[in-house]
């Protein structure tokens, strides 16, 4: 009888769906803005909890398999800014197109890449993502253009992408993301000009997770509403360590750019865990005691579970239930990543252009004379 009445607590006593209260976003040059309140399924809720849980612990085994110098080079881990990449991608459709700057496992993750194949490009490994060429900073996937390692270079990528999303005529938008560090970029100032005079389908997401490498905003920018700064171009300031504020704004921000207003800019306040990269402790310019508040305070994932238990969408047992698969996926992930080998020396030339046979390039040619010997 026990047994029954648990197998009923999962499956019948729950509510099926909770509305909430979120933060109200500030607005510029907008007379309305995104709802106050969310309706949130015990489905969606689910899939939100189990999608930031498994970021978070991807990026947790990153750092363990950096210091471990199994992971090497560049790596910038997106612990703490879970919400923002999460609420972005369920507020949008899988045929939207998305390109972010050098902070973008979760993009990757959220976009449809499996953890597997994130890890294994992050070791070099050929079962990666990108065959292990690509490394941290250059992921792709189908409508996902990276992942991109210079500062702000992404914007007008972005914006390119909008204007083939309007020229072809298919209702698509993109999301350009960048960060408060790029912001003060003379290129975007550019592309918010050109995306505003033709009318773009563009939404330009600053993700101020208020340091720019060891630099505060306050240090870096004369003005730091970076969701005023397209000027001409509407703006939203968004709650981004809250998922449902972030996805309530993005869904306004698409319906914005789908109904041909053109372009509108969203900044997503938010904040990252780790340092701006494994080289950077992250607390040379900011205290322990900083970061230990945003974490008891403001933590999205915490945020997310908190809400579930308290209007009966979830159980604490059913998220630990979550938390243990994930924790075991992520296992079996990075053992896939640390025994995978790496990709051939003959692969070096392949690739160069999409959907073509391996052909000599002057540069990498040279390689194509040798095999790999291990």
């Amino acid at each position: 009888a026990s047994r029954v009445m648990v197998a009923s607590r999962n499956y019948a006593d729950f509510a099926s769906e909770a509305t909430f209260e979120i933060k109200k976003c500030d607005l510029h040059r907008l007379e309305e803005g995104p709802p106050t309140t969310a309706v949130m399924t015990r489905e969606e809720g689910l899939h939100y909890y189990k999608t930031m849980q498994t970021i978070r612990r991807m990026e947790l085994k990153s750092d363990q398999l950096y210091k471990q110098k199994i992971i090497r080079g560049f790596c910038h881990l997106y612990d703490g800014q879970e919400a923002c990449c999460v609420g972005l991608e369920v507020a949008i459709k899988p045929t939207d197109h998305v390109i972010t700057a050098y902070r973008a496992h979760g993009f990757t993750y959220a976009r449809g890449v499996p953890v597997r194949e994130i890890l294994a490009e992050l070791t070099g490994r050929k079962g990666g993502c990108v065959k292990g060429k690509g490394g941290s900073m250059h992921m792709y996937t189908k409508n996902f253009y990276g992942g991109n390692g210079i500062v702000g270079a992404q914007v007008p990528l972005g914006a390119g992408i909008a204007l083939a999303c309007k020229y072809f005529g298919k209702n698509e938008v993109c999301l350009t993301l960048y960060g408060d560090g790029a912001a003060n970029q003379g290129q975007i100032f550019e592309t918010y000009n050109m995306a505003a005079l033709w009318k773009l389908p563009c939404i330009f997401i600053c993700e101020n997770n208020r340091y720019g490498m060891g630099t505060s905003v306050e240090r870096a920018a004369a003005s730091t509403d970076y969701y005023k700064r397209g000027d001409f171009i509407p703006g939203l300031r968004v709650d981004g360590m809250d998922v449902l504020c972030v996805r309530e704004a993005a869904k306004f921000a698409a319906e914005h750019c789908r109904a041909g207003k053109g372009p509108i800019l969203m900044e997503l306040q938010t904040y990252r865990y780790h340092g701006h990269s494994m080289s950077d402790p992250g607390i040379s310019y900011r205290t322990r005691e900083e970061i230990q508040e945003v974490r008891s305070k403001s933590d999205p994932i915490t945020l997310l579970k908190d809400r579930m238990v308290n209007t009966n969408l979830a159980s604490i047992e059913e998220l630990k239930e979550i938390d243990v698969a994930v924790r075991k996926e992520i296992e079996e992930a990075a053992q896939f990543a640390t025994t995978d080998p790496e990709p051939p020396l003959e692969e070096l030339g392949n690739h160069i252009y999409y959907n073509e046979p391996p052909f000599e390039v002057r540069g990498p040619n040279q390689w194509i004379r040798y095999k790999s010997v291990s």
